[in-house]
């Protein structure tokens, strides 16, 4: 292939005389279509487009008009002709080009209109992988890269919502400008991308027969690579001064329907909020209070109030400005507790009326209803790290109760067994290294993302007694192993009279001996939830 060393974009405004509609979203384009007919524009387009365009009374030549070579293989095999990409590629400013379209009577395209098959719909709710791979589109795809790799001569359209913006700028200046042309460009290689890391996602998670393998996504080749569709710019970062936006599918889950637009750091508290609430998804009424990603306060209890006035009563100061969560419809007495705080969201399945019309009352709290469980794009988690990224599995797993072993001669008692499962809960959605205090599904005292874990367990303690909770009788989690008996003889000299961490100190003997000899029942789950 030559490459011209000269080369330049000529970045002059294109003038559409020739448009190829061809899209499986059909939204708007009969709008578009009227305007570039209303322009002068010769319409091409293909099967159920071209029907659709015919009974609206629009002018359009099919593309086998244009190629002298009818469809064929059920459909499949429609504008990979040299009279289609050839008439998209086909670059003026070379003579060359110019030349060979002439001998071949090649008219150009200036405008391509093309939407994708929805393969990331059907391969996630079709469970025929026949029928899934019907829908990988190949002509789509290729038209789309086409028209964007040619900028300089052809626009491109990939999605119903650039349609306004293109008939406005058409309609005022019957030009459309390199500028526009760029940016649909980088939008339409942006979708393709997208389509490529979803259909090979699928691909590294079947095998021959389309069964699901037992490998995550970065476990099939050498490379890795994620495309997020759906953008939307935010305010700023985590400081004024740093750009930020987010991408994906985050109004499938949730519905924030009152008060201003969620910012980046209120995109992370929910986040954590969500996690935290998904592991209590089948508890009875539970409320979680979040402030900074981290949980300053979680509770159980028969009614939503009663959790809400345990949650609380952790840390009454830190939930001020935090994120308040809660599994059950959120009712008018707990609404009304809540409101007597300043808090920047809550979140809730679903609000009572009068509930409503009492939060509603503030403008500039957010109110979010969940729309669905958590099901993330992907199970991994991903972390930019210096030359590059961290990817691993989410840390979704809990403990079953037949998995935990009682390494102490004092077993615990059913009540505590239930506290050492709701702190065990707590502990791992909290900052390493971390330490939890509950008592009657409740949290008491939380000491997190401290470099020692006696620091963090003092932290536990102050806070405990700052708020005026007794440790007495009390549950201890911990997220990871005790590496010395020191940290078991200060919960115990707490009031702390079970225990619930993973094991596996090469001085586990030690520890155990320490609560043995303080009369603690101890836990071990073999299962380590660092969170860093």
């Amino acid at each position: 292939m030559k490459i011209s060393t000269q080369f330049r974009f000529s970045k002059k405004p294109v003038q559409v005389k020739r448009a190829l509609i061809s899209v499986f979203d059909k939204s708007g384009v009969i709008d578009l279509a009227t305007a570039l007919h209303e322009s002068g524009t010769e319409l091409i387009s293909t099967g159920g487009t071209a029907k659709l365009l015919r009974e609206a009374g629009i002018p359009v030549k099919d593309v086998q008009e244009i190629t002298g070579f009818p469809e064929c293989l059920e459909g499949r095999v429609k504008t990979l002709h040299p009279k289609i990409h050839g008439g998209i590629l086909g670059r003026h400013e070379f003579s060359s080009d110019r030349e060979d379209m002439e001998k071949m009577e090649i008219d150009p395209i200036q405008l391509v209109v093309v939407n994708l098959y929805p393969f990331e719909t059907v391969a996630e709710s079709e469970p025929d992988p026949e029928t899934v791979m019907e829908n990988i589109d190949i002509g789509g795809p290729a038209m789309l890269r086409a028209a964007a790799k040619n900028v300089d001569n052809v626009c491109v359209l990939s999605s119903p919502d650039q349609y306004e913006g293109f008939i406005s700028e058409l309609k005022k200046e019957q030009v459309i400008s390199f500028e526009t042309r760029a940016k649909l460009s980088a939008g339409a290689f942006a979708l393709t991308a997208s389509y490529d890391t979803a259909i090979s996602k699928w691909f590294s998670r079947s095998d021959s027969k389309g069964d699901m393998k037992s490998e995550s996504d970065f476990e099939s080749g050498e490379a890795f690579s994620v495309s997020v569709s759906g953008k939307q710019m935010l305010r700023y970062g985590e400081n004024p001064h740093q750009k930020a936006a987010v991408y994906g599918k985050q109004n499938s889950i949730i519905d924030c329907f009152h008060g201003k637009q969620l910012s980046y750091n209120n995109y992370l508290d929910v986040d954590a909020a969500l996690n935290l609430l998904d592991d209590f998804k089948n508890e009875p009424p539970t409320c979680i209070i979040v402030k900074h990603t981290l949980a300053c306060g979680v509770a159980v209890a028969d009614r939503l109030s009663d959790a809400w006035e345990k949650a609380f009563a952790t840390d009454t100061k830190s939930p001020f400005g935090g994120i308040i969560a809660v599994n059950r419809t959120l009712d008018k007495k707990t609404a009304q507790m809540i409101d007597k705080i300043f808090s920047e969201i809550i979140i809730a399945p679903d609000y009572e009326p009068a509930a409503l019309e009492l939060l509603q009352q503030k403008a500039n709290r957010r109110l979010i209803r969940l729309k669905s469980q958590v099901k993330p794009e992907t199970d991994l988690q991903i972390k930019s790290v210096f030359g590059g990224i961290l990817v691993q599995e989410k840390d979704n797993l809990i403990t079953p109760q037949q998995d935990y072993q009682i390494v102490t001669k004092l077993k615990p008692t059913a009540t505590q067994l239930r506290d050492l499962t709701f702190a065990w809960k707590v502990a791992k959605r909290v900052n390493s290294n971390a330490i939890v205090f509950a008592k009657n599904l409740q949290t008491l005292g939380i000491g997190s993302g401290q470099p020692s874990r006696v620091d963090a367990s003092e932290i536990a303690i102050s806070k405990a007694a700052k708020f005026g909770h007794s440790l007495y009788g009390s549950a201890i989690a911990s997220d990871a192993f005790f590496p010395f008996a020191d940290g078991i003889v200060a919960a115990a000299k707490a009031g702390a009279r079970t225990v619930i961490q993973p094991g596996g100190s090469v001085r586990d003997k030690e520890v155990i001996e320490a609560a043995d000899f303080h009369e603690m029942s101890m836990i071990f789950t073999g299962i380590r939830h660092f969170k860093h």
